[in-house]
């Protein structure tokens, strides 16, 4: 398909709110939504509640059917998302969240040192060629094919 060059060292980048940064650093991870549910929620949540709920009940990751998407930790490929765009203006009717984007922090990591710690640990990783919250995205379980991305 080939229509994008991938750079050599691509970076991959995660939202969240302050208040979970405490959470954060004394877990040393980042957890899917789904562990998230289980552990009674965030400190703060700022994505929305619809496109969590179908993501954690309805859609599948296709290249791991056994999967659902909230299984996943939400990762973007450029570091202003659509995600931060909406809670910008603050207008949506199905964000809660209405505190902007000073309490928001931006977390950059490398992709391919992540991808090694995914498979060095056994965890499955994915990539989506649109937004995963979408019952036609497209997944991918092979770096080699990043080029897809649009």
């Amino acid at each position: 398909m080939c229509c994008v060059s991938v750079p050599p060292t691509p970076s991959i980048y995660h939202i969240t709110h302050v208040d979970n940064i405490p959470q954060i650093v004394q877990d040393g991870a980042l957890f899917s939504d789904a562990v998230m549910v289980a552990r009674g929620g965030p400190a703060a949540t700022i994505g929305m509640s619809a496109i969590k709920l179908r993501r954690l009940t309805e859609l599948r990751v296709k290249c791991h059917p056994q999967d659902h998407v909230g299984e996943y930790v939400p990762f973007f490929f450029c570091p202003r998302s659509i995600m931060l765009y909406l809670i910008h203006r603050a207008n949506h009717p199905e964000l809660t969240y209405r505190g902007g984007q000073v309490p928001i922090v931006h977390l950059e990591a490398d992709l391919h040192a992540s991808v090694a710690w995914a498979d060095a640990h056994r965890r499955r990783w994915a990539f989506t060629l649109s937004n995963a919250g979408a019952a036609y995205t497209e997944f991918r379980e092979d770096l080699a094919q990043l080029d897809e991305v649009d």
